[in-house]
């Protein structure tokens, strides 16, 4: 970037636009290989864009809700949204988490996103610390420092499991939120109840020495995606200051809609004044309210899914392949992803190895954890078949 640039453009933005997400760059450098040797030789697993058709319930409905001339359909709501629309999700959430909150603990957001910055929004101070494991979605770091906060990776276990003492070891007066995603994007790692519980203690024991709580923020988009023998536990059943957020872009496979909420928990700490803030950052954040329509759309498919079973087929034929070619890896118990070690620790140069092979996947540096690389699964089946003599070929050269 030129100089010049340097002193129209923000230098924290310049510094986020080298840095800026490896998920892009890899989509990106896709589309020149596409061009060059075209799209169906080129095995793209870089972009976690979900492929599957929308449930034919969600189109049927956005036809009949687009429809509606109703005098002030899409007129300004209150800024938390549609009340009726929040009151069927909170049935849902009260279903799902096992808690008893209302349409008021409910805050309708442009995706998880949205729910994430207005989170931060409203918790954060300046330099106030947020937890996550790694690996980790790469924006989260973006998000925090949007709101004047810092972002503090700490290490899983080998299989991606939360290392409570890792997480403890990190927490100090400083420290605001846990922040978790399962299942996990980019490892499909969902945690279990006994990992949960185990941290809300431990959360429970912190706020009690700092005399403050110390929340659990935890970020579900892929919540219903999840494959046989798998479950997601609740996080608001098991600690009061927690906070979700969550979108209807893989359930539904509408990312390019921008539809999610926030659920509080009923008994959170200063409730009142949290809701206040969640609300008002939704507006003087820009977002004003999340889309009128999609919010009438959803409230209505609340039940709908994708056809779960074609990513689980996906995922089993990927599994077979990498078994195949010797790659060491853990099974995604959700999401669409795998998370292999690099058989070389160099994780960047490996993803550029596979490259050669015209296979995109996305080094595990971009989401904290080096040593990795990210498979996004979300494809054509043929697309994997065809991955596969790239995937041993790579392989076997790394062992020449």
């Amino acid at each position: 970037m030129s100089q010049s640039s340097t002193n129209i453009v923000a230098k924290k933005m310049v510094d986020f636009m080298e840095s800026a997400s490896w998920i892009r760059k890899m989509f990106e450098e896709g589309a020149v290989l596409k061009a060059k040797f075209g799209a169906d030789k080129v095995c793209d697993f870089s972009l976690g864009n979900p492929d599957l058709p929308p449930p034919a319930s969600f189109q049927k409905t956005l036809e009949t809700v687009a429809a509606d001339r109703s005098p002030g359909v899409h007129s300004y709501m209150p800024n938390a949204g549609l009340l009726d629309v929040r009151s069927r999700i909170a049935t849902q959430v009260n279903r799902d988490q096992q808690v008893e909150l209302g349409a008021e603990e409910i805050i309708m957001t442009c995706g998880a996103a949205g729910g994430l910055n207005i989170i931060f929004k409203s918790l954060l101070n300046l330099n106030e610390e947020i937890i996550v494991p790694t690996p980790y979605f790469v924006e989260y770091g973006f998000y925090v420092d949007n709101h004047g906060g810092k972002l503090v990776p700490v290490k899983s276990k080998s299989d991606f499991s939360l290392d409570i003492e890792t997480i403890e070891n990190a927490i100090n007066n400083k420290t605001k939120a846990v922040l978790l995603n399962s299942p996990n994007n980019p490892s499909g790692a969902i945690y279990s109840k006994k990992e949960l519980v185990a941290l809300a203690k431990l959360l429970t024991r912190a706020s009690d020495y700092f005399s403050r709580p110390i929340f659990l923020i935890s970020d579900e988009p892929y919540r219903r995606l999840v494959f046989t023998g798998s479950t997601v536990p609740p996080i608001l059943k098991f600690y009061p200051n927690s906070i979700v957020t969550t979108s209807f872009s893989k359930d539904l496979s509408i990312p390019g809609e921008r539809i999610g909420y926030v659920a509080v928990h009923p008994e959170i700490s200063h409730k009142t004044p949290l809701l206040g803030a969640l609300t008002l950052a939704n507006r003087i954040l820009g977002f004003v309210n999340a889309p009128a329509l999609m919010q009438r759309v959803v409230g209505k498919v609340l039940d709908a899914n994708v056809d779960i079973g074609v990513y689980q087929r996906r995922r089993d034929c990927l599994a077979e392949i990498l078994k195949e070619a010797g790659y060491a890896f853990t099974v995604p118990q959700g999401a669409f992803y795998f998370f292999p070690r690099t058989p070389i620790p160099d994780d960047t140069k490996f993803v550029r190895m596979l490259q050669k092979e015209r296979i995109l996947t996305v080094p595990g540096t971009g989401f904290g954890a080096p040593g990795h690389f990210r498979i996004a699964f979300c494809v054509d089946d043929e697309i994997i078949e065809r991955s596969k003599e790239g995937f041993i070929r790579t392989m076997e050269m790394v062992k020449k």
